[in-house]
């Protein structure tokens, strides 16, 4: 795609709400990473290799199908609950000139409910805890992402939004590396930090030290990224708001009709993404029996492939366009989810060589990870192309909206493949017909240099 200084939203006007198009500083980017670098310890730690593996791992709770079917359907209560509020948050920010301001009020709140998992015991009256936890910190962790998101425009060139939001994931996947590395050998094996394992207090305890990450490391993009000039300076009610955001739709439709196909068919293979890393610990623990060290040890070799095929993807993307690099990764997580649904945990001998159940996992998942990264970062950047000046929040909640309108789809059809099946293996099955469907959707919609820029009415 063109990557002239006239693309789509690249000019900049200096009293635009988002600010200039202008490559930001090195300093505003490495502070923009640092979010992701920190939001790593909630969703590597939490709810993907560590805290949802202690839930389903622990006989305590119930066992990992009861376990998984519950964490599943807290999941798809805190999509429905997104999809709900979040059409308006970037909106309202964008308008109020507080993006900033709530990426950090929502980052806190993430940070003080991941720190209340401390208290989920080992015990079964403790399960419905953990869960409405878990689910409570992903609506607000979506709130923030809504805005951190829309920060990418502020800090990018149409000629390097590709190289910077692959940066950005990056950034979360080398965060989840080192996180993931301090709770295995400081708080599991061997535990350096001598937390007893009594009550599964070191496993608890690593909710705290992940609350402390994230809120470190989202402390340097308050300080570095400026805070954006509002839109306009009235208030409206949050019925007023819904009605401009369904005439706003209108008009993007009519302007950019490709805008709105990409937000839909983006929502169906987003929430895919997400059901791999939420609920791929949790195979690995259920279906393969790896033990929390072993799903640990896998989950920083992940990150580190998943790091690296972010990196990759980003300059890719700057060179053949987000779209051909987002359906060349959902291809890839087809393939590398059928091979470990097909194979599953069972032992083949072909020509004297043992593949074990082990293997597969660790194959197969290590190409889901390769390929995750790079759809993630540039969906992102596709979007960000074409996001009107000063409108980048809005869009970007319409990103949130569009994507956590079905985002209860792949952990409700995780949760039935396991209910009518009876095994969790089929969990999987239920994913890769979310991806599968979002790659159909996504095949008919023109990239981004075929697209006219988003036209976004006034409030």
């Amino acid at each position: 795609m063109s990557q002239s200084t006239d693309a789509p939203g690249s000019g900049g006007r200096p009293d635009a709400p988002d600010g200039p198009r202008v490559s930001g500083s090195k300093r505003q980017i490495a502070a923009w990473g640092s979010w992701d670098w920190g939001s790593a310890a909630f969703n590597a730690v939490m709810t993907t290799f560590v805290f949802t593996v202690y839930l389903t791992s622990t006989a305590a709770f119930g066992g990992e199908d009861y376990v998984s079917g519950m964490l599943g359907g807290a999941l798809a209560i805190a999509g429905l609950t997104i999809a709900l509020l979040a059409p308006i948050t970037g909106q309202r920010s964008d308008a109020g000139g507080r993006r900033k301001l709530w990426l950090g009020v929502n980052s806190l709140l993430v940070v003080v409910l991941t720190g209340l998992c401390f208290f989920v015991y080992p015990r079964a009256e403790f399960l419905l805890l953990a869960v409405v936890l878990l689910a409570a910190a992903n609506v607000f962790m979506e709130f923030a992402s809504v805005n951190y998101n829309a920060m990418l425009v502020q800090i990018s060139t149409p000629a390097t939004i590709g190289k910077v939001s692959g940066f950005g994931w990056s950034m979360g996947y080398f965060g989840g590396i080192v996180a993931l590395a301090i709770v295995l050998f400081g708080f599991v094996s061997p535990g350096f930090f001598g937390v007893p394992t009594e009550e599964a207090l070191n496993i608890r305890v690593v909710a705290v030290f992940s609350a402390a990450w994230f809120a470190v490391f989202a402390i340097p993009v308050m300080f570095a990224v400026p805070e954006i000039k509002p839109v306009r300076a009235e208030r409206i009610s949050f019925v007023a708001s819904y009605k401009l955001l369904f005439r706003r739709i209108r008009s993007i439709y009519r302007s950019s009709p490709h805008t709105i196909f990409f937000l839909l068919a983006s929502a169906v293979f987003r929430d895919g993404l997400a059901a791999v890393f939420t609920f791929g610990g949790v195979i690995a623990a259920g279906t393969f029996g790896f033990a929390l060290q072993e799903v640990i040890i896998f989950a920083i070799a992940g990150n580190v492939v998943a790091a690296l095929g972010s990196i990759a993807g980003g300059a890719l993307d700057d060179r053949i366009g987000p779209k051909r690099v987002i359906v060349i990764s959902l291809v890839g997580l087809l393939i590398a989810g059928l091979a470990i649904f097909a194979l599953g945990n069972e032992e083949y001998t072909v020509v004297g060589f043992t593949w074990s159940g082990v293997l597969t996992f660790w194959v197969f998942g290590l190409l889901l990870c390769l390929f995750v990264g790079p759809a993630q970062a540039s969906s992102r950047a596709f979007l960000a192309r074409l996001a009107p000046e000063g409108e980048a929040g809005e869009l970007f909640g319409l990103y949130a909206t569009t994507g956590r309108a079905v985002s209860f789809l792949a952990p409700a059809l995780f949760t039935a493949f396991i209910a009518v099946f009876g095994s969790q293996r089929y969990g999987i099955l239920g994913i890769m017909v979310v991806l599968l469907a979002g790659l159909v959707v996504l095949l008919p919609v023109k990239p981004p240099s075929r697209t006219p820029p988003a036209a976004v009415p006034a409030g």
